[in-house]
């Protein structure tokens, strides 16, 4: 177990492959890290490919020198606190105490604390991470921030998830050099104000598709309202007046019945609180009050809304096609042919069902084109608005979906205790096995193992 945890989960090749994170010039800023762990190592990587000097304060260089970036250095915490104005805390909450015998050296620097409880954490604690690393060195800034971002994401760019980085701080000089540090590493800051924030801020990766629950359960509803409708009309009712067993439509047929009628619901709810907006200023005779509360929570889920009014209509459309592969299809055919024998009749032909048909198809997947667009125009601020949990939890709900188990590797010991491992253990595709989806979910602290077995989680 001790050598497993002393292995490096990030690739050095991926450190040194890229020139940039090799050189360094004098005149870069300093930025010092208190921490060896995963997310340490993967905010070393990003800063030194962003142009600043890293220096990282470890209990034990000479073991960890080897798993950061050639061009940052790795020394004792003492002498790494002493230069640098702009210091990140990458240990656990539970060992900011350990921290006290630095407080003389930094007196007067910015504290950067990128820690995250986990629920339970959140629960029993009343003050966040932040504040109560801020009562342990009331002599430094501390500003929260980088706690929403994975380690994956710190070290190869901000390419899955959200690249907003909440900011909080007492200090607005603090908040905007730690700004000014996540613009240079290719983020997007966001000024949250004080410190009092930080647990907001904590809670942030915690929350899992918040702006989806209301929408899923009033696509749900309508779902079950429609499929009830339907089965009353096509399987029950010809069951009680004509004895007609029709109860093998309820897997398809009813279903995709009632997939079309929850879209186009689903598709006049994106668009009617847009009328009623409008209706609503015009009545006031301004655009400058605000909304009933009602209202503006309608009118923030209509992208939601709207792709999952997308996603019945692409059902639909997979379920239509699947209609005639169903054995039941198979013996209608067989039936209407025999009554055409039966009959005498050998041209069957009417050619209104015919054109009906015809017009009804080609209008059907011209809706969906359209509605196609209307999604894809939708996806990148939807995407943009997920966190690094929520991305995570999609991709991996996709693959389960699409049956793929991977290469059905476990994952060392060492690596199951931090939600950001996953991202650095795979290194050339992002959903590698069904114990890596799994392990999505949880939420920990967004930094590694620390240098000993006394400090692992």
């Amino acid at each position: 177990m001790p050598e497993e945890m002393d292995k490096p989960l990030i690739s050095l090749h991926l450190v040194d492959s890229d020139s940039s994170l090799a050189k360094v010039p004098d005149e870069a800023p300093k930025v010092g890290i208190l921490g060896s762990g995963d997310f340490a190592r993967s905010l070393a990587t990003r800063l030194v490919g962003s142009g600043f000097k890293v220096v990282v304060g470890s209990r034990n260089p000479k073991r960890t020198a080897g798993l950061f970036p050639s061009a940052a250095q790795v020394t004792f915490q003492e002498e790494a606190v002493s230069s640098p104005e702009v210091i990140f805390v990458a240990v656990f909450r539970e060992h900011y105490s350990s921290l006290c015998s630095l407080s003389d050296q930094l007196a007067g620097k910015i504290l950067v604390d990128v820690s995250n409880p986990t629920e339970q954490e959140h629960l029993q604690h009343r003050e966040s991470n932040a504040e109560y690393l801020a009562s342990l060195f009331p002599t430094c800034t501390v500003v929260k921030a980088f706690n929403v971002i994975s380690a994956w994401t710190l070290q190869a760019g901000p390419r899955d998830g959200n690249r907003q980085v909440p900011i909080c701080g007492d200090q607005p000089e603090a908040r905007r050099a730690v700004s000014e540090m996540a613009l240079a590493m290719g983020f997007m800051p966001v000024d949250m104000g004080s410190l009092a924030s930080a647990r907001e801020v904590e809670a942030m990766p915690l929350r899992l598709l918040p702006a989806w629950k209301v929408p899923t359960l009033l696509a749900l509803g309508l779902f079950v309202c429609f499929y009830a409708y339907n089965f009353v009309r096509d399987v029950l009712q010809p069951y009680v007046q004509e004895s007609q067993n029709k109860f093998f439509k309820l897997p398809v047929s009813v279903v995709n019945t009632t997939l079309p009628c929850v879209a186009y619901v689903l598709l006049s709810l994106v668009y009617l609180p847009g009328v009623l907006a409008a209706a609503l200023q015009l009545r006031r005779g301004t655009k400058y009050q605000r909304f009933p509360d009602w209202l503006d929570h309608w009118l923030q889920h209509r992208k939601q809304i709207g792709l999952l009014s997308f996603f019945c209509a692409a059902l639909h459309a997979l379920y239509s096609f699947c209609l005639p592969l169903r054995r039941a299809h198979r013996y209608d055919l067989v039936n209407l042919a025999v009554k055409q024998v039966l009959a005498n009749k050998s041209h069957l032909w009417v050619e209104e069902e015919v054109w009906r048909m015809e017009i009804y198809l080609s209008l059907g997947v011209l809706a969906l084109g359209t509605l196609s667009l209307l999604a894809v125009t939708s996806l990148p601020s939807i995407a943009n608005s997920l966190n690094w949990r929520e991305f995570s939890f999609v991709q991996c709900v996709a693959t389960s979906s699409a049956g793929n188990t991977g290469s059905g590797t476990r994952r060392p010991e060492s690596q199951s205790q931090d939600p950001h491992l996953p991202a650095l253990h795979r290194q050339t595709s992002f959903l590698g096995s069904r114990s890596f989806c799994c392990s999505l979910v949880p939420v920990s602290t967004p930094y590694g193992h620390q240098e000993d077995l006394s400090w692992t989680r």
